[in-house]
């Protein structure tokens, strides 16, 4: 895989979009491993998930790259859709929720491409973009980080080429809707929340160098998403954790 970083032309240091996948992969499932094994509400269970906080938004910046990049965003709508499905029941499973009141982050994901297109759509008049914003994000409420993907997506997908203007909605998006609500609610325990900060210096490590061109990474994070949840979910029923 072509996940080094290389020097550019100008001595400034870059990494490749599958380098930043492979990051956050690794996050990932550190993230959701230490979620279920240690305490939600002890100092080490609240600092192991700061890592984590920068899975979402990089998810969410390559959504939207990818919206740009596709020659068939039917296509990739449709496989966001595709491994909602196959990804729900392992990770209701895994972190024992009722099937039918939360999903994971695919779904949410789906439904910000889904906005993004229509924002981006010259079809469509203003009301109309912002109504099909709105519904999407109703319809992510029951996914993994609900509507702030779908926020972060259109505004990562609109800002495209304007990195500042990028880092500083998903910040303001992320501190209004998530950090700064949880310290209202004296919810110490959360305060973790504010990492999502770490994924700006990463992204901004991102030149728009995709790497080694190969099926196998393009379907990879794909694959992974519930792939590591049946791992874990079987290591979580082995160790009865």
């Amino acid at each position: 895989m072509d996940d080094q970083i290389t020097i550019n032309s100008k001595n400034t240091q870059d990494i490749s979009a599958n380098a930043l996948k492979i990051i956050t992969m690794i996050a990932m499932f550190a993230d959701h491993f230490f979620l279920v094994a240690l305490p939600h509400d002890s100092v080490i269970g609240a600092i192991s998930r700061i890592t984590g906080r920068i899975v979402a938004p990089i998810l969410c910046f390559f959504i939207a790259e990818g919206y740009h990049n596709t020659s068939n965003v039917k296509k990739y709508i449709f496989r966001l859709l595709l491994f909602a499905v196959i990804s729900h029941f392992p990770y209701v499973m895994y972190f024992q929720l009722s099937w039918w009141k939360a999903t994971s982050v695919f779904w949410s994901l789906a439904l910000g491409l889904i906005a993004l297109t229509a924002v981006k759509s010259d079809k469509l008049d203003t009301w109309k973009k912002i109504l099909a914003v709105g519904i999407c994000g109703l319809l992510a409420y029951p996914a993994d980080w609900n509507y702030i993907v779908v926020l972060w997506i259109v505004c990562f997908g609109v800002f495209r080429g304007q990195f500042k203007a990028q880092m500083t909605a998903m910040l303001v998006i992320g501190y209004f809707f998530i950090a700064i609500p949880s310290l209202l609610d004296w919810d110490w325990a959360h305060f973790y929340q504010f990492a999502i900060v770490l994924a700006v210096p990463l992204l901004a490590l991102y030149k728009g160098r995709r790497g080694k061109k190969s099926k196998t990474l393009k379907w990879g994070f794909y694959i992974f998403y519930p792939a590591h949840l049946f791992l874990l979910l079987s290591l979580r029923i082995f160790f009865k954790i």
